[in-house]
């Protein structure tokens, strides 16, 4: 088991198998040492567990589980990409969407359920530059979407 994997199974994490694409593109991408993810939703978006806008549907605390399940569901597909996670180099960029009701302001803070759950697993490899984008609506409801930049290891 790699060392990135290890550290998974110790924060309780169980990744799962890449979804498939709802539209014609792939998951990821990899271009010489740059991998990019598509955007993806969190688990359970296909049984309505994230359906809805956060401020509305659900509370800054929901939100922020919401885009740390994102994020695992992003890991899976990295995995499935690069077979191991143990060759990230760097996550270089995350772009956060949250279907966000009126008057409702805290995208960032919910985009930190990604942006942290990235730190834990990589630790300062997990720093990124980021954006955090409130919008009206997400693909199949979800109430967020994240896409990711990473760097491999030469």
């Amino acid at each position: 088991m790699s060392k990135i994997e290890a550290r998974i199974e110790e924060l309780g994490i169980t990744l799962p198998e890449a979804s498939a694409p709802v539209g014609n593109y792939v998951g990821a991408k990899v271009v010489g040492n740059m991998v990019y993810l598509s955007g993806n939703g969190p688990l359970g978006n296909a049984d309505s567990a994230f359906k809805g806008k956060v401020g509305s549907d659900f509370s800054l605390k929901e939100g922020y589980a919401a885009a740390r399940s994102t994020m695992i569901n992003l890991l899976g597909t990295l995995k499935g990409a690069i077979g191991d996670l143990d060759r990230v180099e760097t996550i270089v960029k995350l772009l956060g969407f949250v279907a966000s009701a009126p008057g409702f302001y805290d995208q960032p803070k919910v985009i930190n359920g990604a942006s942290e759950l990235l730190g834990q697993v990589f630790g300062d490899a997990g720093l990124h530059a980021r954006s955090a984008v409130g919008v009206s609506s997400l693909p199949l409801g979800a109430c967020c979407e994240v896409e990711l930049i990473v760097r491999l290891k030469p």
